[in-house]
């Protein structure tokens, strides 16, 4: 069996999250839920915030966006996993290289995207006479524009890296995934060239966008402590706190991934580290930045009303 990159295999049996029988049906009903409420959650975010007038500001615009590539990008990724769960989970060799590119894709544009937010902060805070004319709607589109950009050129990096390689070594990725490493398990060719593609890539967006969030933040707290009014710095905190802990969970879990070493034997270890960023991220975004956002309620609020009444 040919494929077009000269691979000797056409498709690849993914193992999924855990090998162990009496494991398989409770996982299967709990990522079923969580694949409902991040679905739910997310587009109920993205909804309210185009419903509702007074969430069209920069500070939305991005979490509207934010909810987008989280919806996409769990589609991407957990079908495919809960197939796994039940029954053999094959895939085409195609159908890998759309999954990896598309999850390239979307993971990127999270980091990118994570980091406009932290600038957007860093101006509501730190300039705030400045904030309409600096995050102006062109400025948005400008920033957001980059974010898929950085997106795409990185999917594409990964993606034609890995069409080049050829793979006799088997066909069963140990992932419920198409993912980076364990195809590079698999090949029967060098991957030194995909190793230091993902150092360079996985740098530029993990590495890059940490420490202008590092940096956001540190100003952002400097300005914070020297507001005199208890209100205020009370308020201050509450709009940084969210995206705070889900740029923690975020790239916290994807450094753990893309940027340590990996000896032999740890891609267990590594199927539970990305569960963390491809999954309960996405999951737990639109509640992180809606439960303690008074706009969110009462946009929320007025949503129910006009339904209801």
């Amino acid at each position: 069996m040919a494929s077009g990159n000269d691979s000797s295999v056409a498709e690849f049996i993914l193992l999924g999250l855990t090998q162990q029988p009496e494991l398989q049906l409770p996982l299967f009903f709990l990522f079923l839920g969580i694949y409902v409420v991040t679905v739910v959650g997310n587009l109920g975010l993205i909804s309210l915030i185009g419903l509702n007038p007074h969430l069209h500001t920069s500070m939305y615009y991005f979490l509207c966006n934010l909810s987008f590539i989280d919806l996409c990008y769990s589609c991407v990724i957990m079908p495919r996993m809960l197939v796994s769960f039940v029954k053999q989970n094959i895939i085409s060799y195609a159908e890998c290289m759309a999954q990896l590119f598309f999850f390239a894709f979307f993971v990127i544009d999270e980091c990118c995207i994570l980091t406009s937010m932290a600038y957007d902060r860093y101006v509501a805070i730190c300039k705030p006479l400045l904030y309409k004319a600096t995050m102006s709607h062109q400025v948005c589109l400008m920033l957001m524009m980059g974010v898929y950009a950085m997106g795409f050129v990185g999917a594409v990096a990964h993606t034609a890296c890995m069409l080049r390689l050829t793979f006799c070594d088997g066909n069963i990725i140990n992932h419920y995934m198409c993912d980076i490493p364990p195809l590079l398990q698999l090949s029967c060719t060098s991957t030194y060239v995909n190793e230091l593609v993902v150092f360079i890539v996985v740098g530029i967006n993990v590495i890059g966008p940490s420490f202008i969030i590092f940096i956001s933040y540190t100003l952002i707290l400097s300005n914070i402590l020297r507001i005199k009014s208890t209100e205020g710095r009370s308020k201050a905190f509450s709009t940084c706190s969210s995206h705070i802990i889900a740029v923690s969970l975020f790239f916290g879990a994807s450094a753990f991934m893309y940027l340590k070493p990996s000896p032999p034997g740890t891609l267990e270890q590594e199927k539970v580290s990305t569960v963390f960023y491809t999954i309960v991220g996405p999951m737990m975004n639109p509640f992180i930045y809606s439960l303690r956002n008074k706009d969110v309620h009462v946009a929320l609020s007025k949503t129910l009303k006009r339904v209801l009444s």
